[in-house]
């Protein structure tokens, strides 16, 4: 039985697509805010059908925290109309967006499309070395049993590096993944950001077990 998360703060709108989802045998996971969201996610649902306009945060975090770790489709429903709210949500990692008021016929015309299209490609959620963890779903990272506290920047470095544990990423993609495409040849960046990574993760900074850098290229996360 496929899984679907739903995510909507609209209690009467939640309950009346979990209605029609389970009548079309799928079983329904409910959140109301995007740190159940988040949460809910960590049982790792086969679609994840998400508004936009969650009380905590925007419906964005939760396609962010997600695709962190995971490739499961995401249908984003919203009341926000413009191209511009489109292009941002399937930009951030949306497979499909859906204006409100929708139809539900549609809904789930759109979710056997979902379902069908691919099943989640799920990468380590808690990548363990001999030195730290990383949780991608928590998008925490402990030492010695504490917490290390990285800044959003470090943390999206780390993220993407981790999620492709053993590849090389180029310099160019980890700038434009992380700070946009203004931003391509600003290499300098990369040497400041994983001299901090080092400094907090590396048994010895100086001589980087995990952090390798391949010259001219980019770098490759070897943990």
């Amino acid at each position: 039985m496929r899984k679907i998360l739903v995510v909507e703060d609209d209690q009467g709108l939640r309950r009346a697509i979990g209605i029609n989802l389970r009548a079309n045998g799928y079983e329904v996971l409910e959140a109301g805010t995007a740190s159940e969201a988040i949460r809910a996610s960590a049982d790792e649902p086969d679609l994840i059908i998400l508004d936009l306009g969650l009380p905590d945060a925007d419906g964005s975090e939760v396609i962010s925290g997600v695709r962190g770790w995971s490739t499961m489709p995401i249908i984003v429903l919203s009341a926000r109309h413009t191209s511009q709210d489109k292009i941002a949500a399937l930009d951030s990692g949306a497979d499909d967006y859906m204006t409100k008021p929708f139809g539900m016929d549609e809904l789930l015309a759109r979710v056997r499309v979902a379902v069908r299209r691919g099943t989640a490609s799920v990468v380590e959620r808690v990548v363990q070395t001999p030195d730290f963890t990383v949780d991608l779903a928590a998008k925490a990272v402990t030492r010695d049993g504490r917490e290390v506290q990285l800044t959003p920047t470090e943390w999206a470095i780390l993220e993407l590096l981790v999620s492709r544990r053993g590849q090389l990423v180029t310099q160019r993609e980890i700038l434009l993944d992380v700070w946009g495409p203004t931003y391509e040849k600003e290499t300098n960046y990369l040497r400041v950001y994983f001299a901090h990574l080092r400094r907090k993760l590396e048994p010895e900074p100086s001589a980087p077990r995990y952090f390798r850098t391949v010259p001219g290229r980019g770098y490759r996360f070897a943990g």
